[in-house]
């Protein structure tokens, strides 16, 4: 019985990165303010309304690509053991994520990753955007952290040394350089902005 409703989860979220890549490849091209809703749904061959049961707004369509990160920081507080301090286990996380150039850490080169950052950081709507799941990470970061103003406080310094550190990359990238040529910046930042708020 479990195996149709599988299926029907499968192709819901093929549906759903099909609208995604179609969408962002429109944006690549044209720019996020010169693509319609209605040039993204005749390029994923869906209509509109189906466009909408999948992303609730234009800058959704974009955006989604952040989700396999949402509420990370909180998961990688929750589930450090019992001996290590929660800033310890997000700096050795953040680290290892420069380690592998992950995408999240400003630590990659690839053209589509450059270019998909450039649109989200220079097209104001989508950085407004990007601002709400930041605010929903703090806060989901915060409950990780315990309760009260501490707890809040601590988040919002995190995440900002996080955000700080992976723009930082991101623009020695943007200016020429190879992520492997940043790298061991990239780490001696990580490492001094983490021991910072230590």
């Amino acid at each position: 019985m479990n195996k149709p409703t599988g299926l029907r989860a499968l192709k819901k979220e093929r549906t759903r990165d099909a609208i995604g890549d179609a969408a962002v490849s429109l944006f690549l091209e044209h720019g996020f303010d010169h693509v319609s809703v209605n040039d993204i749904a005749a390029a994923a061959e869906i209509s509109k309304p189906t466009l909408f049961r999948y992303f609730h707004t234009k800058e959704d369509l974009v955006l989604h690509r952040f989700a396999d990160h949402q509420g990370e920081a909180a998961r990688v507080v929750r589930d450090c053991g019992s001996g290590i301090k929660p800033v310890t286990a997000l700096h050795r996380h953040f680290r290892a994520g420069l380690d592998r150039h992950d995408p999240v850490t400003g630590l990659n080169d690839h053209p589509e990753v450059m270019a998909f950052h450039r649109l989200v950081f220079t097209t104001p709507s989508l950085a407004g955007r990007l601002t709400q799941y930041q605010l929903k990470d703090e806060e989901a970061l915060a409950d990780a952290f315990g309760e009260g103003i501490r707890a809040r406080l601590r988040a919002a310094q995190v995440l900002a040394v996080q955000r700080v550190l992976a723009r930082t990359n991101w623009q020695r990238i943007a200016d020429g350089r190879t992520a492997h040529d940043v790298h061991p910046e990239a780490v001696a930042d990580a490492d001094q902005a983490f021991g910072q708020l230590r």
